[in-house]
């Protein structure tokens, strides 16, 4: 660990660098308003003294259009009811969200929305029931490819009247397939029977049509959906009055810091100008790219902290919201630690729930001293059954400190003490070899 006044140094450079660049943007901004105000029509709005706004970020845009529409009033309605189901049919409030939810979705997209969602829940739920996960992967892959036929979008943009409708069902399909996937892989890796009540048709619907999470997201796992709705963690109304307070204080500094950036840095649109993009200093090119995936940062801060805010009420715990790229240093932490949900989505299928889940993978030593002439290097790794934590190569780790000891050049180990056991790893051409490794073709645990 470095000392303070160290941290404290490259803290105030890393500010000062921060700062300086965004300067650059701003003056890049102020220098070129009219020149940008004619080729993108930025927009005029009371919020900060006048300052002209850069619209031309199509997902800030749109998200916020349709909050003061809609969602916003729907949401709020989804708090409601799940209070009021809370305090009068605790036992019911799985299903009472559910057809909650059905009728938020036809409020915005209508019946033929909620018709379509419908349609794509009832298809995965029956090609699940060949227990095929290739057969549930097509199916997945086949729904989410009829979003890009010509045919099929010429249809449902006769259904709308504006195309941010037509756009918004789009999002709301793409994410509910992720959902339908989730289920269905989680079917399929359940030992028959496997037709207990959480792996039924109506706790998918509940599942694929809870509204903090409908149109974007974040992404949870069928399974700790089901665990949590089951068993929600119970607040008092003090506490949860608590929660919504501080949730609403934190989300509203957070959209203010996001439009304040769009008033005062066009990044979106000076990116859309080539000319004016050959014109700026590096510094400014340097800012417009910190900009950028700062800002990309404080929207989703918006969008998945609203959702994360109505889940923690209903007693769910929501992913992480997404970590700062300013503090990350590798493209690793960004994909883990970012968008956490759909990270433990895309590797879950990775482990089954049968499987040992590696619970810190951190090389330790080469071979023992006897083991010097073999061809292999050695290494250990802690172990434990059970699911994976979803967070990537950082699991849970647990609880002792067995020591190993290694008997002769096979590399088998000697436990000296309980706790979590340590297995050796091997090179997967060497001698230790397991039959079915899965990690990247190259290293396995026997």
């Amino acid at each position: 660990m470095l000392p303070r006044w160290e941290l404290s140094i490259y803290l105030l450079a890393s500010l000062g660098f921060h700062f300086y660049s965004f300067y650059e943007v701003y003056k890049v901004s102020r220098e070129h308003e009219e020149e940008l105000d004619e080729e993108f029509e930025l927009e005029t709005d009371t919020l900060f003294g006048g300052l002209k706004k850069d619209p031309t970020d199509f997902e800030w845009s749109f998200w916020m259009e349709w909050g003061k529409q809609r969602l916003v009033w729907l949401l709020l309605g989804h708090v409601v009811a799940s209070q009021m189901a809370k305090l009068l049919a605790m036992r019911h409030r799985p299903w009472i969200l559910t057809t909650y939810g059905m009728w938020a979705c036809w409020c915005v997209l209508g019946a033929p929305g909620v018709a379509m969602v419908f349609l794509h829940t009832v298809i995965s739920f029956c090609v699940a029931q060949f227990r095929s996960l290739l057969l549930s992967w097509l199916c997945s892959l086949l729904l989410l490819s009829t979003l890009r036929l010509q045919g099929v979008e010429e249809v449902k943009r006769r259904w709308y009247q504006t195309e941010n409708e037509y756009y918004l069902l789009q999002f709301t399909l793409t994410v509910r397939c992720l959902y339908y996937i989730s289920f269905s892989l989680e079917f399929c890796w359940q030992r028959l029977p496997a037709e207990c009540a959480p792996y039924s048709f109506p706790w998918m619907l509940a599942y694929v049509f809870y509204y903090p999470v409908f149109h974007n997201g974040p992404i949870l796992g069928f399974p700790e959906f089901v665990k949590q709705m089951q068993q929600p963690e119970h607040c008092s109304l003090k506490a949860s009055l608590r929660v919504l307070a501080l949730g609403l204080g934190r989300l509203l500094c957070w959209w203010w810091l996001a439009e304040l950036m769009a008033h005062l840095m066009y990044m979106h649109a000076i990116y859309s100008s080539t000319p004016l993009l050959e014109a700026v200093s590096s510094w400014a090119l340097g800012g417009l790219a910190l900009a950028q995936v700062l800002f990309f940062y404080v929207k989703y801060l918006v969008l998945f902290g609203i959702p994360a805010l109505l889940m923690r009420l209903d007693g769910l715990k929501p992913p992480p919201l997404p970590r700062c790229v300013s503090t990350m240093f590798s493209f690793t932490g960004m994909w883990r630690y970012f968008d956490v949900g759909l990270h433990n989505f895309l590797i879950r299928p990775n482990f089954s729930p049968h499987e040992l889940a590696v619970v810190s993978t951190l090389p330790l030593h080469p071979a023992p001293p006897q083991c010097s002439s073999c061809p292999t290097w050695c290494f250990s790794v802690e172990i434990k059954l059970g699911k994976p934590t979803g967070t990537g190569s950082s699991y849970r780790a647990g609880r002792g400190s067995p020591s190993l000891s290694w008997d002769s050049c096979t590399a088998t180990p000697t436990w000296a003490s309980p706790g979590p056991r340590r297995m050796p790893w091997t090179n997967a051409a060497g001698p230790q070899a397991h039959p079915h490794c899965r990690l990247h073709g190259k290293w396995c645990f026997t």
